[in-house]
């Protein structure tokens, strides 16, 4: 679908979707349209629980007085109280209620005055918000449908927003759209079946990065193992297929400035190794490796905005299989560090990743920060469900401001303790730790004490994935399955706080 920013008049045929306020309020573009119409916006008022409340929507077809197909009214509520995630929504809906509709073109013609006033922005932003948000619903992967019906296809191919700031949208637009990219190849490669996405090929999609100016290194095992990685590559033993460790960089910042570092977890596959998961609901795990996605998804967007901040992406990759030569129950192992983990459970394999590639990230390019995401533990589910990622920090600027970032973007996050009293939990009789706790309490806690043995006092942070990272229920700016989540949030924290 290409998504189109021009003049606010209304067009002779297609669709149109103009803004309706509580109470009935119709925006200068409804009102127009009513009169065009006969008073047809206002009949659909009194002959509806239609009254313009935020979320609500009506549509009148081929409506009398015109050539259009139809006409969407789109509830706003009260329009000062818009946000920046409401008037994505806008987009995302309008995009979901014409995207197989039959439609072919359609405008969204939202007026900028007084609306969202109570945010800070620009009447240029407005409209770009309501575009990206019709670019994010748009999502589909459907590249392994060889008989798709023709109903089942969209049908819109020209999305217009009207503004008479086009000039200034179009220009906020094309930033975020680059963002929107970074959360598609993020939502591309959680979707992708294991057979197709593993180490190796999960590299090589990391490698296509260049295409936006950003250096890629690609490590194998030998060079791992040279490096002392004995945690990571434990994990990936038991696979047929090499583990890898790729490191992104994207130097648009000052030279010689400390970048940003984002870690992310990359186990493209998690049968649970020896401990071996039950079988039902194990194809999900194709998407253990969500958190290197949007670490890799979130590098795409700050290179494709051309963001002014030098950052590094490092993502462990690796497959959890259990072969004969698989990591056993009660192995221990030698992480970079030196520090010794006693292996109790190959199902808690994450955090084994996880402590190399941080420690790696730390002691190699000594970053501003580290943010670490990953799909960790099955505790955060049970204690947040879906609706926000748990986060962890020895820092409390940085959660602060990745909390704000997360609710700018509405990829929400909720802060959990780190205490030493949890690293009783921990102790091994025969290492330096062991890689789960011993009980069933605070499990992502116990998880998110183990990485910060790996960060070496860097001011870091967690953010345990899980429950986010891919979705069964749609919203109005993504479709069932993944989600993308974090690409927007690492963005926007870099966007807002840290660049030059």
């Amino acid at each position: 679908m290409e998504i189109e920013i021009k003049g606010g008049a209304i067009p002779g045929r297609g669709a149109i979707a103009v803004a309706v306020g509580k109470g009935g309020k119709l925006s200068p573009a409804a009102t127009e349209l009513d009169k065009t119409t006969e008073g047809a916006i206002k009949q659909v008022l009194r002959a509806s629980r239609f009254s313009g409340n935020k979320g609500q929507q009506a549509e009148i077809l081929a409506p009398r007085g015109t050539r259009l197909d139809r006409i969407l009214l789109l509830g706003v509520g009260d329009p000062a109280d818009m946000t920046q995630n409401d008037l994505e929504a806008l987009g995302g809906k309008t995009y979901s209620a014409w995207a197989s509709s039959g439609v072919k073109q359609g405008k969204i013609v939202i007026d900028s005055d007084g609306l969202a006033s109570k945010t800070r922005l620009t009447k240029g932003a407005i409209q770009a918000h309501v575009a990206v948000g019709a670019r994010l619903a748009s999502y589909r992967f459907d590249k392994y449908h060889t008989k798709l019906k023709d109903e089942d296809k969209p049908t819109l191919e020209t999305l217009t927003i009207g503004t008479r700031s086009a000039a200034a949208a179009r220009d906020a637009f094309a930033s975020l759209d680059r963002v929107a990219e970074g959360v598609f190849l993020t939502r591309d490669l959680v979707s992708e079946p294991p057979n197709i996405l593993y180490p190796q090929t999960l590299a090589e999609r990391c490698q296509e990065l260049t295409k936006l100016g950003v250096k890629v290194e690609v490590l194998g095992e030998a060079q791992m193992k040279n490096l002392g990685m004995g945690s990571l590559l434990g994990v990936g033993q038991g696979s047929t297929r090499e583990s890898r460790l790729v490191v992104m960089h994207w130097n648009g910042g000052r030279k010689n400035s400390a970048p940003v570092a984002f870690v992310g977890k990359g186990v493209t596959f998690d049968t649970g190794g020896i401990s071996l998961k039950p079988a039902a609901g194990m194809e999900d795990m194709k998407w253990d490796m969500g958190g290197s996605a949007a670490v890799i998804g979130a590098m795409a967007a700050i290179a494709g905005r051309g963001a002014k901040v030098n950052a590094v992406g490092v993502v462990g990759l690796v497959e959890n299989m259990p072969d004969g030569n698989a990591q056993r129950p009660g192995d221990v192992v030698t992480s970079m560090s030196g520090q010794t983990i006693e292996v109790l459970n190959t199902d808690a394999e994450g955090r084994l990743v996880l402590a190399d590639a941080l420690w790696y990230t730390q002691d190699r390019f000594k970053p501003q920060f580290m943010v670490n995401l990953a799909t960790l533990t099955g505790a955060i589910i049970v204690a947040l469900g879906s609706e926000h990622a748990g986060l962890f920090s020895n820092n409390d600027e940085l959660s602060e401001r990745l909390l704000e970032a997360g609710k700018t973007v509405e990829e929400k996050l909720w802060r959990f303790p780190l205490h030493k009293n949890y690293d009783a939990d921990l102790k091994s009789q025969i290492a330096d730790m062991r890689n789960i706790g011993t009980g069933r309490g605070a499990g992502s806690i116990t998880a998110a004490q183990f990485l910060q043995r790996y960060v070496n006092d860097v001011p870091w942070a967690h953010l345990d994935i899980a429950g986010v990272a891919w979705s069964q229920k749609a919203t109005a700016t993504a479709p069932k399955g993944g989600t993308g989540y974090g690409v927007r949030l690492l963005d926007e924290l870099v966007r807002r706080y840290y660049e030059s």
